[in-house]
């Protein structure tokens, strides 16, 4: 039975130039996973603490319901109630709930106050990943149109936004 052999032009001489930019493309790969990977965790955090912070803002709502009921219930009791030692006892107790809610109604806001800041936090490091994101895309992108055009200028223009990426996301790892 006879063999086939297959011949490519580049049997034998290898494109060092290639090889350099196919790594590259490799690093750039890597990094832009990271980078997404990191920017999708960000995301997910920056939902779950916006989340929280509406749950604490309707606790915060009841609270502040609450209050407002024992208000007018001492207002009704004040106005319409007889004067005597029950009603003195009603009005105390309207008193120390009105009292004992004010101060957890402040605090339930302090912590809604405190997770959206804390999302707001987060949501601009998740903005430097996106922006880093979108800068490795094009990197990669780039650098791998050197292998249909066989220009450099590709991959130079792709190391300069790999860097620009690259250090923009390195950004959001800091903050």
């Amino acid at each position: 039975m006879a063999e086939l052999e297959i011949h490519t032009e580049s049997e034998g001489a290898a494109d060092p130039r290639g090889q350099k930019v196919g790594v590259l493309a490799a690093v750039l790969a890597v990094a832009l996973a990271i980078v997404t990977i990191a920017s999708h965790r960000a995301h997910t955090d920056a939902v779950l603490l916006k989340t929280e912070a509406n749950d604490r803002w309707s606790f915060y709502q009841s609270k502040r319901i609450k209050l407002h009921s024992l208000e007018l219930g001492e207002q009704l009791v004040t106005l319409l109630g007889a004067k005597n030692a029950e009603t003195a006892k009603a009005i105390e107790d309207f008193r120390s709930d009105q009292a004992r809610y004010e101060e957890d109604s402040k605090k339930v806001m302090k912590e809604a106050q405190e997770k959206e800041a804390e999302a707001s936090r987060i949501e601009q490091r998740a903005l430097r990943y996106d922006i880093g994101e979108g800068l490795l895309e094009i990197a990669l992108v780039l650098s791998s149109l050197y292998f249909i055009s066989r220009k450099m200028l590709f991959p130079v223009i792709g190391i300069v936004a790999g860097i620009a990426g690259a250090l923009t996301a390195i950004a959001g790892f800091i903050r």
